[in-house]
């Protein structure tokens, strides 16, 4: 390990971590974007069908996102995280092999989607809980804004990408492409050559009193309770704003995929601004204020959408779109390096579990919501009510004066709440 004044990217490890999740991120977003356009535009599925596939995507969290972070404690979690990345390249490979034997039904998506997202949350807590060994905790603002930075800039660049590829190859085997690059996110993590620390062995422990041990740490934590209630009504709104978001550039503001594609790649260009801006913003304003005031200055943003109509208005709601990207990304580096700092290596796994839990849990019921609210009231209607509550959840971390006075980062880990 170099020393705390060098950057991550000098380690030969965190470079092929990083090179890991370029190729996995861009397989993701490739996914997100082309299961429901499979679905929209392949398929002719309705508003609901279009909300239970999102569900569906997101449903592992809520069926297995507790007791994963308490089984990745008992093990290493980079060769859970490598299986996880084959395995989904194999279930992705399923869609355009039905496409080819006339199979392909929206039956076949939900089981491809959730077998995806059951493997995602194993892979995403590992990934979470083994970032920290890589950077050493010393620096992890630094890896986790480089982190977000990749992310973000394959976020601007997936659905560009992506739009074509769809309009050229068709989405069931535009795929194949997202299936390719979890392969080569397994090659980089196979390469990483620092021995991952063993855990404790696990004769006498009870996976269920582990999980209560993870959910008392965060829920007591009076820093990690208020970033929990704030991320879970932020992703529960964002996600039922996100169901119809689609479904609204398609049948609203009249666009293919060429124009989809275009359209998403503006509004991730702001989480890659966020990125890059986050670290100043810490450092000046603290990560504790930086959590509640994101949320408030640029999720209002979300609602210039529904009010757009096809032309410049469309484009300055896709700016909007951007800034609200940007300041979510800004939050979760903030409130990424606290969980973090604030929580003891025994426990990392079950609280970004417990983290994933409330984060992605929400996200089933909130595609089943903007699905029945989009079949309801229309998908206008549905940005609408998805842009006040994810401007409403910054209360939970305002409210908190502990976090309020957060101005810098934990030194030392805490064993207790």
């Amino acid at each position: 390990m170099t020393g705390r004044g060098s950057g991550p990217l000098r380690e030969p490890d965190f470079r092929r971590f990083f090179a890991a999740t370029v190729a996995g991120q861009l397989a993701d977003r490739f996914v997100f974007l082309v299961l429901p356009l499979v679905a929209i535009v392949w398929l002719d599925a309705d508003e609901f069908r279009v909300g239970a596939l999102t569900a569906m995507t997101t449903a592992g969290s809520l069926l297995i996102g507790l007791p994963a972070g308490a089984w990745l404690d008992r093990r290493r979690r980079r060769p859970v995280m490598i299986g996880a990345d084959v395995l989904r390249a194999a279930l992705l490979l399923a869609v355009p092999l039905a496409w080819w034997a006339g199979l392909l039904t929206i039956w076949v998506l939900f089981a491809v989607a959730l077998g995806h997202g059951l493997l995602t949350v194993l892979f995403d807590v590992g990934y979470a809980s083994h970032l920290p060994s890589v950077t050493g905790r010393d620096r992890l603002v630094q890896g986790n804004a480089l982190i977000a930075a990749v992310r973000s800039a394959v976020s601007v660049g997936g659905p560009g990408l992506a739009g074509p590829l769809v309009a050229w190859l068709g989405a069931p085997l535009t795929l194949i492409v997202s299936a390719a690059g979890l392969l080569l996110s397994a090659l980089g993590l196979l390469r990483i050559r620092r021995p991952e620390p063993v855990p404790a062995p696990a004769a006498g422990r009870h996976l269920l009193r582990e999980v209560a041990d993870g959910l008392r740490f965060v829920l007591r934590h009076p820093l990690l309770r208020p970033m929990l209630l704030t991320d879970g009504v932020f992703s529960l709104f964002l996600v039922t704003y996100q169901t119809m978001l689609l479904v609204f550039l398609a049948r609203h503001a009249g666009l293919g995929p060429g124009g989809i594609g275009p359209v998403l790649s503006v509004m991730a260009g702001g989480g890659l601004a966020g990125a890059l801006l986050a670290r100043p913003l810490i450092v000046r304003y603290g990560p504790g204020p930086v959590v509640w005031l994101a949320p408030l200055c640029t999720a209002p943003a979300a609602a210039l959408m529904p009010a757009a109509r096809p032309g410049w208005p469309l484009w300055i709601a896709v700016a909007g779109l951007a800034l609200v990207s940007a300041g979510g990304v800004v939050r979760l580096i903030a409130q990424t390096g606290l969980q973090q700092a604030t929580t003891p290596e025994r426990l990392l796994g079950r609280m970004n579990a417990t983290v994933r839990f409330v984060q992605w849990g929400s996200m089933p019921v909130a595609g089943l919501l903007g699905g029945a609210l989009g079949g309801l009231l229309g998908a206008p209607a549905v940005l609408w009510i998805g842009a006040a509550g994810m401007t409403a959840a910054f209360l939970p971390a305002l409210l908190s004066p502990p976090l309020r006075a957060t101005r810098e980062m934990p030194v030392t880990v805490v064993e207790t709440a």
